[in-house]
């Protein structure tokens, strides 16, 4: 994949130009945002306007923390300043008058310097380290870049975590110098302040993805292969509970969100995160929650764990657990499969022979009786030397000895000096429990994950990476596959 190194962003009416280069006094390559500056005597001006608009406009507390609200508000106060910058300074030419009435809306609502950069879909995180030091962003394809923007002062940048934190009902002080809270737009920000981060105070604000990957992203990167998507497609139709493991940053949300859209449209699906990655199509049956970390005084906390517990009075289908951390959140996902619901999450563990030692022993020690009732476990891997992630592996865990031990059998493996993804071994425990609970045959499944691959392929072909329109096929597939293969055959 060619990566864009230099291109144009327009946020709110404000232009700027992005250059990535290297240099040879730098060790990183450098992120050089190039936005329009403002005049002293142009920058007073605003400043009245700002206070003439806060005034004016009457801002009340649900207009700054419901995102639909922040959207209308936004486009008023845009609106309202460009008509009071034009009486203040006339003459202005409407590109310009855009510009300022832009600055300003990111200065009185937003993270000021920082707005342009939020709205790059190209960058994951951004990093403020210190006042005086630049800050840093992630780089989807390139990882870290160091920038050309600084915050001059401290005191700006607890303005920012401050913003950020009233709008969610939680504040940072020096006596609660740590925060984590989440922007209208669903980007998750945590800050520090001096001296408990002993550089200065600190922002670091993970993005929340406009488009998340899909299958069809990680089929074109051979992040995964047509046969192993096919077979995971299946497990989860007939549905197979699953856990998805491995190192951080190895794409094991980003799995978990993509097989989710294999989903039947007519389950009813509740996710559980603590912070919000997974974005399903709009169109399922779809309930999102979240946790919540206390207030300052210690109250109002929403843990994991309460959440699992009332999902289960929810009527779910579906059960996605963005990661098991503790011995009693496991016990309640295993009693949730237990009671007949399917569940998908996720586990810190490098392969699935480790995820297995993880989940029986301290501190998360499930019993093998519990464990034997998940029956996949697909471990992520990032190769750091090439910069790709790949499945690692797919294994499913067989039972023996009554239940009081569990083996691991690698269905698909990855081999990393050919960078590629093969059958191991014949899946027996998944497509035995599909062939006597559905009464397909050998035959029947053969057929059924050759039409899921074909349409994965036709998926690729046609570039079908928005994650309503894969859901959209997939839906398809399930509401009338014959006229979906018809379709797909004739080239529709």
């Amino acid at each position: 994949m060619e990566i864009e190194k230099h291109y144009d962003l327009d946020v709110d009416g404000v232009r700027a130009t992005v250059l990535i280069e290297h240099k040879p006094s730098e060790f990183v390559p450098l992120y050089t945002l190039s936005s329009p500056s403002v005049e002293p005597a142009t920058q007073a001006v605003l400043d009245a306007v700002k206070e003439k608009l806060i005034t004016e406009l009457d801002l009340r507390p649900a207009e700054v923390i419901d995102p639909a609200e922040v959207r209308v508000l936004k486009k008023k106060f845009l609106a309202r300043s460009q008509d009071l910058i034009k009486a203040e300074i006339p003459g202005l030419s409407k590109e310009k008058l855009e510009t300022l009435a832009g600055l300003l809306t990111h200065h009185s609502l937003g993270l000021g310097v920082l707005e342009v950069m939020l709205q790059d879909p190209r960058l994951e995180e951004i990093v403020v380290n210190g006042a005086k030091q630049p800050v840093w962003v992630y780089h989807r394809q390139m990882g870290w870049l160091k920038t050309n923007v600084v915050i001059a002062t401290d005191a700006e940048i607890y303005n920012y975590a401050a913003s950020i934190g009233r709008r969610v009902g939680s504040q940072i002080t020096y006596l609660n110098p740590l925060m984590d809270a989440y922007l209208p737009s669903g980007d998750r920000s945590n800050a520090t302040l001096f001296p408990i981060s002993s550089s200065g105070n600190t922002l670091t604000i993970r993005k929340f993805a406009s488009r998340p990957w899909t299958i069809t992203d990680f089929l074109e990167s051979s992040t995964i292969s047509y046969e192993i998507a096919a077979f995971l497609w299946l497990a989860i139709q007939y549905e197979m509970n699953m856990i998805i493991s491995g190192g951080t940053a190895s794409g094991k949300t980003s799995l978990l969100n993509v097989i989710a859209c294999f989903i039947p449209p007519t389950h009813r699906i509740l996710s559980i995160e603590d912070t919000r990655e997974i974005q399903l199509p709009q169109f399922l049956h779809w309930v999102p929650l979240t946790t919540r970390p206390s207030n300052p005084e210690g109250k109002g906390e929403v843990t994991m764990l309460e959440l699992m517990i009332n999902t289960l009075r929810m009527r779910p289908d579906r059960i996605l657990v963005g990661e098991i951390r503790r011995s009693r959140e496991a016990e309640v996902l295993f009693e949730a499969i237990h009671t007949g619901h399917s569940v998908y999450s996720t586990l810190h563990a490098n392969t699935a022979q480790e995820t297995v030692r993880r989940l029986t022993n301290p501190p998360i020690d499930i019993p093998p009786t519990l464990l034997s009732s998940l029956q996949i476990v697909v471990a992520m891997h990032r190769d750091r030397r090439r910069d790709v992630r790949r499945v690692f592996q797919v294994a499913e865990l067989l039972a023996r000895d009554g239940g009081t031990a569990i083996d691991v059998s690698t269905v698909f493996g990855w081999n990393p000096s050919t960078d590629k993804l093969v059958e191991m071994k014949r899946s027996v425990r998944v497509l035995e429990e599909i062939k006597f609970y559905t009464g397909m045959t050998d035959d029947d499944i053969k057929q059924d994950l050759d039409e899921k691959a074909s349409i994965l392929k036709w998926m690729v072909k046609q570039q079908i990476k928005d994650v309503n329109k894969v859901g959209e096929v997939v839906s398809r597939y399930y509401t009338d596959k014959a006229e979906l293969l018809r379709a797909i055959r004739r080239g529709g």
